[in-house]
């Protein structure tokens, strides 16, 4: 096996700390990369990026806190030339379904020269369990300006089982993969669900962007609440509510179901409310 390691850029987060431990447990060796890593990775320190890439054969690149976010785009292209430069071979980006920013950087990373494999993925069901929505839906509401539409939420097992193949596999080289889940599901249907596997009730209010903007400003100020709110814009408008193979095409199993990720999450104690 080759001993060069491979990054994993964010691999503290709900990604990331999943594709290190898949990693590992396949015998990969890995290199973490967050801001308090053995070596660190920060992307606001782009002179910590030159030691984080050195040696390093394949990185897996998710950007915090979205790809959105005002200069994302100039990091990962930044990101891709210090890549090159120290010989990293390929790259694996994860990207947000329906996001016009989010695909200005697929085009960064599938034109920079190096191997590539792009995970493209909706909704994470993991929002709900360890994620900002899981205090929401301990106090029982959860409310977002998704009116009723549907959405094809994705597990992020599946996502990080797609990275992971993409990263140790050269045959996902070139590839594209838009990760769901197996079916469609309103934001009431996935509250209904998580209540009835988490035994609390739990009920799905549609806000307006005006009031979701206002929620966040009080948790993450101006910037996080624009940010977030034109994501939603963007993206909770219906046109991402349909089924994708990706995960069939990288995997060849199905994508894990919602009803599962809750009776995981809910066994795990992700939903317990403390005594």
């Amino acid at each position: 096996m080759n001993t060069a390691p491979i990054l994993v850029i964010g691999s503290t987060g709900k990604t990331g700390s999943r594709i290190v431990r898949s990693l590992t447990e396949k015998g990969f060796p890995v290199r973490e990369g967050s801001r308090n890593s053995a070596i660190p990775f920060d992307w606001e320190k782009p002179e910590t990026w030159a030691a984080a890439l050195a040696g390093v054969k394949a990185a897996y690149v998710s950007y915090f806190p979205d790809l959105a976010f005002p200069g994302a785009a100039a990091k990962i292209e930044a990101l891709t030339k210090a890549a090159k430069a120290a010989g990293v071979r390929k790259l694996v980006l994860l990207s947000g379904r329906g996001e016009a920013h989010a695909r200005h950087c697929e085009e960064i990373v599938r034109n920079c020269g190096l191997d590539f494999t792009l995970v493209r993925a909706a909704w994470f069901a993991q929002n709900f369990s360890e994620g900002y929505l899981q205090a929401p839906v301990l106090d029982g509401v959860v409310a977002l300006p998704a009116g009723d539409i549907k959405e094809p939420i994705a597990d992020v097992d599946d996502i990080a089982d797609v990275a992971v193949a993409a990263l140790t596999d050269d045959r996902h080289n070139g590839e594209l993969y838009e990760i769901t889940g197996p079916r469609l599901l309103t934001f009431a249907e996935a509250a209904a669900e998580i209540s009835s596997a988490a035994a609390i009730p739990v009920q799905y209010v549609p806000i307006t962007l005006e009031q979701f903007h206002a929620g966040m400003l009080d948790i993450g100020g101006p910037l996080i609440a624009d940010v977030f709110t034109e994501i939603c814009r963007e993206t909770l408008d219906g046109h991402n509510a349909y089924l994708t193979d990706g995960v069939q095409r990288a995997l060849g199993r199905a994508p894990r179901d919602f009803a599962d990720f809750c009776s995981n999450a809910a066994a795990s104690g992700a939903w317990k409310k403390a005594a």
